[in-house]
């Protein structure tokens, strides 16, 4: 039977700790972690199976704190569990500190970052996935989420596919305290109403006091015990849980309690109970075998689409890597990471249209140490963008490839187009941004992506595009290729993706006219090849970039900001799509947009004339 009594004191030890923590820290929200406590208390206790001495143990539990701002219950469970000391639990929100307002892996055993409300769920039903169809190991994921969170999209983005994917190593602990930041939420108490949604998504639903420590244990219990789908536990919970002063009121969301050492006291007073996690059943993480291969090749002047050699080459290298996996939202036909998926079936993850889910999804499976490729058209992951922010905070490794990427896409219109995304991913911490013109460099940078660190995003292309390079060139993160160059050129045009055969068609006319240009591939737009542009700048006299992207934050600004240092800069002109496109042929669009070979020739020359 479960000692009560000593889940009761911890339950209190972890509301005083998070006071104690909130009011050492300045800032906190307190409220929002006491309602949760006696819950933590009792999985902590008796259900979560995680050694905090080695949390890199393949076979650990996963806990995410979906509601972020309940940080001070994370540490005190950290506390709780011998992790940290309480010296470093007063240091909560000072700088320097590995506790953050809001959890980071910079604490161990935190997965990911958490904060933005609706994402740790999402994220754990990656984690889930991981364990279930790719380590193969018995560990369960527990996420902690907020009412307030329930009104976000992602969430029922993360029930429907736990749901459809009968993820039953998934619990979701939903803390009903009925309190938002401004006022009671849409629900309330009403778990059974929860409840309710939560079975419509295929989930075992259980509806309970969270503050009865039988009932918490009966729960869990049942948790660990359903086999065809995951579980959702609705905690009815009363939001700073112990504390009169507090208890149950509104306006008190992310306040510190007004006199804290007369909450400790009325909670019991300081306590250092230590608990004894539960030690995980040994095993080892399954890895697929490889089969060998090489990355795929073509020859100069074969016309292929560099999202078909996306698929092809992700394909490759599923042979060569068996920690590759790859996930869509279902337009594999169009991105075409089909092939992967026909290919590895065990290794692809289909996401639906659920953009944000497959990102977060991603970021779920990289934490256990797989290597995603997450695809959809570049216009769509713009709905996705704060989980890639948050994925960056994360410091989670991810490869995205966006396909369909500008007006070039033809008939399908605007909101079909990739305009925005390169401005989106160059902004990320430490992202990659890369636009390949053809299929070998694609094939080169796919290959590149799966080692680098951080954020990698992929820019390709709907239409057909002519090979320009060897597959034995040397085709790198940080590079260019300079297509055409002498030493009397007058102009250099910077070119990206589709825009570079337009640039080299300007480039020949010009030279008919006694115009020299200098061509420059810019297939990576971040890192970009600054000494390559400042050489250019200094031996030409003026510079023109030409995009399939709105001006703002794509390639005309990477070459600005890669000149900005340059003395004597020549003049800079940036040829982007400047208006709404519309349906149309892709070249009656790269025309209209004037950024076609044209409007490059054109604009070559009333540079060079000023």
């Amino acid at each position: 039977m479960p000692n009560n009594d000593f889940r009761h004191e911890l339950a209190q030890q972890l509301r005083v700790d998070s006071v104690r923590a909130s009011a050492a820290g300045g800032s906190g929200h307190p409220t929002s972690s006491m309602s949760a406590a006696d819950l933590m208390a009792v999985l902590l206790d008796g259900y979560l199976k995680l050694d905090y001495a080695n949390p890199d143990n393949p076979v650990n539990d996963h806990l995410v704190f979906s509601k972020g701002h309940a940080s001070p219950l994370y540490y005190a469970m950290l506390k709780a569990a011998g992790a940290i000391t309480d010296e470093e639990l007063l240091s909560f929100r000072t700088f320097g500190s590995r506790l953050e307002g809001h959890p980071t892996p910079r604490i161990p055993p935190t997965d990911v970052a958490t904060g933005s409300l609706g994402q740790g769920l999402p994220v754990g039903v990656g984690l889930a996935l991981a364990g279930k169809r790719l380590d193969r190991l018995p560990y369960r994921v527990w996420v902690l989420c907020g009412d307030s969170e329930m009104a976000e999209g992602s969430m029922w983005e993360a029930f429907q596919h736990a749901g459809w994917a009968g993820l039953d190593n998934l619990t979701a602990i939903v803390d009903v305290n009925r309190l938002g930041q401004t006022r009671e939420t849409m629900l309330g108490w009403d778990v059974d109403g929860y409840a309710a949604r939560a079975e419509a998504f295929g989930w075992k639903a259980i509806a309970i006091d969270g503050h009865d420590l039988d009932a918490i244990d009966a729960a869990l219990a049942q948790a660990t015990s359903v086999t065809d789908r995951p579980t959702a536990i609705l905690a009815r919970t009363h939001k700073g849980r112990g504390v009169k002063a507090v208890e149950d009121q509104p306006g008190k969301h992310g306040k510190l309690l007004e006199e804290p050492e007369e909450a400790v006291e009325e909670l019991g007073g300081a306590r250092s109970l230590a608990v004894t996690v539960k030690t995980p059943t040994p095993g080892s993480p399954h890895r697929f075998a490889t089969t060998g291969g090489a990355l795929p090749r073509w020859e100069i002047g074969e016309e292929v689409a560099t999202r078909q050699a996306y698929g092809q080459a992700l394909t490759a290298l599923g042979e060569l890597r068996g920690d590759v996996v790859a996930l869509d939202g279902e337009v594999s036909n169009s991105t075409m990471s089909e092939l992967f998926a026909k290919a590895h079936p065990d290794r692809y993850f289909e996401m639906f249209i659920a953009e944000q889910q497959m990102i977060a999804a991603a970021v779920g499976l990289q934490a256990r140490n797989w290597v995603p490729f997450a695809s959809t058209f570049g216009a769509f992951l713009t709905r996705a963008h704060d989980f890639i922010r948050m994925a960056a905070i994360s410091r989670a490794d991810l490869r995205l490839c966006g396909s369909h990427a500008g007006v070039s896409i033809g008939e399908d219109g605007p909101s079909q187009m990739a305009l925005e995304d390169i401005a989106m991913f160059r902004a990320v911490h430490g992202s990659t941004v890369l636009h390949p013109s053809d299929a070998n460099q694609t094939a080169a940078l796919v290959a590149e992506m799966a080692t680098l660190p951080g954020i990698s995003y992929l820019r390709t292309l709907r239409g057909k595009t002519p090979v320009r390079t060897s597959p034995d060139e040397n085709i790198r993160v940080g590079g260019s290729r300079v297509l055409r160059n002498s030493d009397h050129d007058d102009l250099t045009i910077v070119a990206c993706g589709i825009t570079v055969g337009e640039a080299e068609k300007a480039a020949e006319v010009l030279d008919a006219e006694g115009i020299r240009a200098r061509v420059i591939d810019c297939y990576s737009i971040k890192p970009i090849d600054g000494d390559t542009l400042v050489q250019a700048a200094s031996q030409t006299r003026a510079v023109l970039t030409v995009e399939d992207h709105w001006p703002e934050g794509g390639l005309g600004d990477a070459v600005l900001d890669a000149l900005a240092a340059c003395p004597d800069r020549p003049p800079v002109r940036k040829l982007a799509v400047s208006a709404m496109p519309v349906s149309g042929k892709p070249g009656e669009l790269l025309h209209a947009a004037h950024i076609d070979a044209e409007a490059v020739a054109e604009a070559a020359r009333q540079l060079v004339k000023r």
